[in-house]
């Protein structure tokens, strides 16, 4: 029989090398991941190059030139389905590599891969050549990968991650797709008040320049406005530019960027909307993580700081030091007063039915809907809500310029 040298790496992480005697790679592959191995390289005695397993081949497509240089969270998705499939399949994650390699359309992406490839060459894990890219791999990616590593069920997790990522980015599109509305609409109606403003009153304030009257005190208002905005039009503009450059300065500070959630959370019928939005994502982490095996103290700990809320990153926190105490993680969750009650009850009794994952996983879905039914209400009350106001504003600048043409025509026929 063939003799096939392999590289793997045990549950504990540690890198394990040997050769195997067996009727076809596939068998080999087989025995070693019955020993909870996961094999990184494994190359036949004949031949380095090792052929793809029949449940590879529809994944692989040949060369694929790279088309832009940034990597997109489709980009991601797609290679960690990929690598998923090709995992399942039994192809070895370095090879596995190479073939998604030539496949991606981002060069930046490419060129992380083949970073990828090297580092698990010269000895690193998959998870630790992952954290190099901590750019671009975040936190959340990197200890899953790592507990799939460790149990030796990599490919079950990155499929997981997977279908996470998946089910974030289609509700993340859902989000984009209801404020594109709202904000074209708030943007028209403002182009619409400074073409008014801009154009339209100095035109009709030039035609009462002419006449010996006494302008009402609404058009003078009016003309003293567009006269002020004509005149500092650049200065408004670049005002607001700087303004706004320095807050977001002030923000990507960790004190400006806590003030500002905290803020946003304590805002009149928007703070719950962003308040549900953050629990959302921690339900929607914590359920992935739970699903895949990962401690759950681990998992707070993990979504302590890929939850991207300071606020929340904050009580999680405090949930972890008090679930690490002994308390069950619904007391815990019912002592920080951010979640519901309901949210509360469903991970008790996940806990006593030791149905943790789904119960999040339920209030996952839960929370998508409520956040997808807020913004389809608010969708359609804002633009009856911004006609009306763009119509009143309109309505009092028409009134504003025909007045004068009133008194005019009046002492006309006198």
């Amino acid at each position: 029989m063939p003799k096939y040298f392999y590289v793997a790496r045990n549950k504990a992480g540690t890198k394990v090398d040997g050769v195997e005697e067996g009727v076809s790679q596939d068998e080999v592959i087989s025995r070693l991941q019955s020993k909870d191995l996961l094999v990184v390289s494994i190359t036949s005695e004949e031949s380095k190059d090792t052929p793809l397993p029949s449940g590879a081949q529809a994944t692989y497509r040949g060369k694929f030139i790279p088309k832009h240089n940034r990597i997109t969270g489709q980009d991601l998705t797609l290679f960690c389905r990929q690598l998923a499939t090709l995992l399942g399949a039994g192809v070895t994650i370095l090879k596995s590599l190479d073939i998604i390699s030539n496949q991606v359309s981002s060069k930046r992406l490419h060129r992380v891969i083949k970073d990828l490839e090297k580092n698990m060459e010269a000895g690193l894990s998959f998870h630790e050549a992952m954290a190099k890219h901590s750019d671009i791999f975040s936190e959340f990616w990197i200890h899953l990968v790592e507990s799939g590593e460790a149990s030796g069920n990599l490919a079950v997790v990155l499929s997981r991650l997977a279908a996470y990522l998946e089910r974030y980015g289609a509700f993340r599109k859902k989000i984009i797709s209801a404020l594109i509305y709202p904000a074209i609409l708030f943007v028209a109606g403002i182009s619409a008040l400074l073409f008014m403003t801009i154009k339209i009153i100095p035109t009709f304030a030039n035609i009462f320049s002419g006449f010996n009257i006494k302008l009402p005190f609404l058009t003078v208002i009016l003309v003293e406005v567009s006269k002020f905005i004509r005149g500092y039009f650049l200065i408004i503009i670049a005002a607001l530019g700087v303004g706004f450059w320095f807050l977001r300065k002030y923000i990507s500070t960790k004190e400006g960027k806590k003030r500002f959630e905290g803020l946003l959370l304590k805002l009149p019928l928007f703070g719950e909307f962003f308040r549900t939005l953050v629990i959302e994502r921690f339900t929607s982490e914590m359920s992935t993580l739970v699903e895949s095996g990962v401690p759950i103290l681990y998992s707070l700990e993990i979504s302590e700081r890929s939850v991207d809320n300071l606020v929340l990153g904050d009580i999680i926190r405090n949930i972890k030091d008090d679930v690490r105490v002994g308390k069950p993680l619904g007391q815990a969750l019912e002592k920080s007063n951010f979640f519901d009650p309901m949210a509360v009850q469903m991970i008790n009794i996940g806990e006593e039915i030791g149905e943790l994952s789904n119960m999040f996983k339920r209030l996952d879905t839960f929370y998508q809907e409520y956040l997808e039914t807020f913004l389809a209400r608010f969708v359609s009350m804002f633009e009856p809500i911004m006609l009306v106001f763009i119509g009143a504003v309109i309505g009092i600048m028409v009134i504003g310029m025909f007045l004068p043409i009133f008194e005019i025509s009046q002492i006309g026929n006198k």
